[in-house]
């Protein structure tokens, strides 16, 4: 695991608390430096602050998803700043927790995070031409496989549950992004993902995954 944070007695906090609960950590103050490790080194997760010396946690998290590191991102983020949430969750982002936090929140939350990209690594699925492999990463059509992101294949997975039914922004905010009081929300994060998503899913993609406009998405293939 890893801690990007440049407030020493937080980082050293962090890195107690997590290293009692039996994770491994190491430790950055430095938002370059930091960006520099986790591109050299693999990380189970990142808990990763906004305020950051050099380059900030968003260009950071953005650097990541470009380089296509699809490690778990938990981001710190200023209290009652929601520009900040939804900023974060643009750059590619998977929660966030505000300051000051608890150390319970925190530790909860890492521990879901781990336990999702657990499960997502374990079962494969189908969804209209594609077989869908998170383990690898990646969808195999007869076209040819392509690498995928685990927050698409989270999309994917999501709407393979019921093929054609309207699967919503706010519905996909909340289960792939994890993002509370979704109501109030207003972000292009959702479009932009699928945007990419259908782009690397060719013209199968652009056949089979469609927006309604105002409603949401949909995969339009009633095919499991």
């Amino acid at each position: 695991m890893f801690v990007v944070e440049d407030e020493p007695s937080i980082r050293q906090g962090l890195c107690d608390v997590l290293t009692f609960r039996g994770y491994r950590v190491s430790a950055s103050s430095n938002g370059r430096e930091a960006l520099e490790t986790a591109l050299r080194e693999g990380f189970d997760l990142v808990v990763l602050d906004v305020m950051l010396p050099e380059l900030d946690g968003f260009a950071l998290c953005s650097a990541l998803r470009k380089a296509g590191r699809d490690v778990p991102i938990l981001m710190l983020t200023a209290k009652g700043a929601e520009e900040d949430v939804l900023r974060g969750f643009e750059s590619g982002a998977d929660d966030y927790v505000t300051k000051p936090f608890s150390v319970r929140e925190l530790v909860a939350r890492v521990h879901a995070m781990l336990k999702r990209a657990r499960k997502l690594d374990s079962a494969s699925f189908r969804i209209g031409p594609f077989e869908v492999h998170p383990d690898r990463g990646s969808a195999r059509s007869d076209a040819g496989e392509i690498e995928l992101s685990a927050r698409e294949i989270q999309i994917l997975r999501l709407l393979a549950e019921e093929p054609g039914r309207i699967v919503s922004r706010r519905t996909l905010l909340r289960e792939v992004w994890n993002m509370n009081n979704v109501e109030h929300v207003e972000t292009r994060t959702v479009d932009m993902h699928i945007a990419k998503l259908r782009k690397k899913l060719g013209a199968d993609g652009a056949r089979y995954l469609s927006t309604v406009r105002g409603q949401g998405y949909r995969w339009a293939d009633s095919r499991r």
